[in-house]
């Protein structure tokens, strides 16, 4: 099991900056961050620290009122998942659960600002690109769609990976809702069209991140 955050670290994520998440600390603390997944190190001098998605994850959740309702389970280190659609085991739905995507999206957000060269939030970042099918998956779950929720499910978005190293598919129950889905990554940033498949006949997106 990931070991819980010590009282030190909790004080650094929730004194980082309201608005750009940069952590002050030392450099075994921001290090120790980083090794967890909630900060990274910017690329570019002086290399400051910033929060992760992770990181604004774990902040706005300190920052919440306790409610009664069941908490969404975080994957494995307590990093956050997006719906990919079809999970066995999908997380709770609820506000938690909203919270959780709004925060993740809002970090990625910050994440493509903060080491994209030109600091442009309208196209993917580097993580996004090594990590498709998560990416594309935060960002139908943050326009609103919704997710499959069953192994064969037929009841909303699926995202995949292809052949290709570059690409995802995505797929969803009708036209309209696979149409919406492309639109949806066409204005976060991916480059998104509509193919079928030769040997179903079943209609699908291909999407990958656009670079300019």
């Amino acid at each position: 099991m990931t070991r819980p955050l010590t009282a030190a670290q909790r004080r650094l994520i929730e004194a980082a900056d309201p608005e750009t998440g940069r952590l002050k600390g030392t450099e075994a603390q921001l290090t120790a961050l980083v090794k967890r997944g909630l900060a990274f190190r910017h690329p570019r001098p002086p290399h400051d620290h910033f929060l992760t998605p992770a990181g604004h994850r774990v902040r706005e959740a300190r920052s919440e009122p306790p409610e009664n309702e069941p908490q969404a389970p975080a994957s494995a280190g307590g990093v956050f998942t997006a719906r990919v659609g079809g999970e066995p085991a999908p997380p709770t739905e609820g506000p938690s659960r909203t919270r959780e995507v709004r925060s993740a999206w809002q970090g990625m957000l910050e994440l493509r600002r903060m080491t994209n060269p030109d600091a442009s939030t309208d196209r993917p970042c580097a993580w996004e690109r090594t990590h498709l099918v998560q990416a594309a998956a935060l960002a139908l779950e943050a326009a609103g769609h919704r997710p499959a929720g069953a192994a064969d499910g037929d009841d909303g978005y699926q995202v995949r990976e292809t052949p290709q190293p570059d690409a995802v598919a995505v797929y969803a129950p009708d036209a309209v809702t696979l149409r919406g889905c492309a639109e949806t990554l066409e204005g976060a940033g991916w480059q998104a069209g509509e193919y079928t498949e030769p040997r179903t006949r079943r209609r699908y997106v291909l999407a990958s991140p656009r670079r300019v």
